[in-house]
């Protein structure tokens, strides 16, 4: 049995992350209690798989995310991590003594060999890189950019951090969590192929109008397309789940069917950040949804 971590936390911030929403779901009892297999095909940070391996470590795991940048971190997480990590030491004591001004100077330099410079190097190279800047890039929020050869292009952050860069402990957890799970960056529609009737699917989408990886807005016929997956999936026997944001006109009431739909208070902190009128940026508060499949309306 692997060892089971009650520390685990996302490895990165991601728009959208379920973190918060977690304490929501289990508040209204819609998670299930059994499972033989989970199976995540928009990954993201994560947060849903460190709730599914808390619960059933002895679960096989399936995780997949269309962006073949992030899977390359958890990969390299997986299977290199002292390289990973000695690297990441290396950034981190080369990053923290600078002031801010230095540290500017030093994401921008490390940014731009991580969008041009990058034809030579591992892919523990190219993750540790990628993950670096997204430690130390702006809020959380993932954004590539013709600047930056249609590569991360993240502003930075984290000027004013003291002590550290990154959770070292964070990322050993990780390590010993994703030995035994099975990783890809497919199409989300290719994942059903591991579904059995004891299987939690988790299907959270990019959010309506929001930036992608799959090369194009996240539109709402790819939208409709993962409610038709979540109603096969369902027909199959699976227990799923969907989430995503509401934004107010209808969309999803009009295509759940028989699925039943729950609505969710909340405040983004990462990526979606509300401009005040002295310039600024707060948390925003928005309205989502997590839509169950017409047959899983209850725990099993």
């Amino acid at each position: 049995m692997p060892h089971i971590f009650n520390t685990m936390k996302p490895l990165f911030m991601w728009a959208g992350g379920k973190t918060r929403l977690l304490k929501k779901y289990q508040a209204v009892d819609v998670l299930p209690n059994d499972f033989d297999v989970y199976v995540e095909p928009f990954l993201g940070a994560g947060a849903m798989f460190i709730w599914a391996y808390e619960k059933n470590p002895d679960a096989k795991f399936h995780l997949n995310d269309r962006n073949e940048s992030i899977m390359n971190i958890y990969r390299v997480v997986r299977d290199n991590v002292e390289e990973f990590t000695s690297i990441l030491d290396d950034y981190s004591a080369g990053f923290l003594p600078l002031d801010k001004e230095g540290r500017k100077a030093f994401y921008y330099r490390l940014r731009e060999k991580h969008a041009y410079e990058y034809a030579d190097w591992t892919t523990t190279q190219e993750a540790t890189a990628l993950y670096f800047l997204m430690k130390t890039g702006f809020n959380g929020i993932w954004q590539i950019n013709k600047n930056t050869n249609n590569r991360f292009g993240t502003p930075s952050g984290l000027l004013n951090q003291k002590d550290k860069v990154y959770d070292k402990e964070n990322v050993r957890e990780w390590n010993q969590a994703l030995r035994y799970v099975s990783l890809s960056s497919v199409d989300f529609g290719s994942t059903a192929a591991h579904i059995t009737d004891d299987t939690f699917v988790f299907l959270d989408p990019p959010y309506r109008g929001s930036f992608t990886q799959y090369g194009v807005d996240f539109d709402d016929k790819l939208q409709e397309s993962v409610i038709h997956h979540l109603n096969s999936l369902t027909a199959q026997g699976a227990h799923v789940m969907m989430s995503n944001r509401d934004v107010g006109d209808g969309f999803f009431e009009a295509r759940a069917g028989k699925n039943k739909i729950i609505y969710f208070d909340v405040t983004y902190t990462a990526g979606r950040r509300k401009k005040n009128s002295d310039g600024t940026h707060s948390a925003k508060k928005a309205r989502e949804i997590l839509m169950i499949g017409r047959d899983n309306e209850h725990p099993r």
